[in-house]
């Protein structure tokens, strides 16, 4: 079992987008980034922590890898856009992966050189940070699977974005 922590937004989505990917075992959502400890809501809301909306991927190697959840990643997020998703925009909403080995930074950065960065004329502004240096701190327990308990609630992923999730599974593109 492996584990990657992903931000993108609005960590509702998030969660909910990876919680169908085909390997993934455990999915939560926290806040990590900023400088306060034990940081709540209300307070990351406000942009003034440094901390992002992240989600905690486990997930189990013999089935998926990190290179097929990056393609997952970058599906879901505009990589060229600075501190904003869609309607969510913030520091809170910036685009960063947290990796816990030099391996799999090496392998996030030379992804994002040679499969992401030639897609777009601007600029790929998502961070990777380690998440060894930036503690993952949990969100309150009414943020963990919010879309589930509210299948109405806002997310600035679309229903289409949840199907095609199966066709990058089969194909590994999108």
């Amino acid at each position: 079992m492996s584990k990657i922590i992903f931000a993108g937004g609005c960590f509702w989505g998030v969660q909910h987008y990876f919680k169908l990917v085909n390997g993934v075992t455990r999915t939560e959502v926290g806040y990590i980034g900023g400088h306060v400890p034990n940081p709540t809501y209300k307070q990351v809301k406000t942009g003034t922590t440094g901390h992002t909306e992240a989600c905690l991927v486990n997930y189990d190697n013999q089935k998926t890898s990190l290179s097929k959840l990056l393609v997952h990643f970058f599906f879901i997020i505009d990589p060229t856009v600075l501190n904003r998703q869609a309607n969510d925009i913030g520091t809170q909403y910036r685009t960063a992966i947290f990796y816990y080995t030099p391996k799999e930074k090496e392998l996030i950065t030379n992804y994002i050189t040679e499969k992401v960065q030639p897609k777009y004329d601007r600029p790929v502004v998502v961070q990777v940070e380690s998440a060894v240096v930036n503690q993952f701190w949990p969100a309150e327990e009414y943020h963990q699977d919010y879309l589930e308990k509210n299948p109405n609630g806002y997310c600035h992923l679309t229903k289409d974005t949840y199907n095609r999730c199966k066709y990058i599974d089969i194909n590994n593109n999108i």
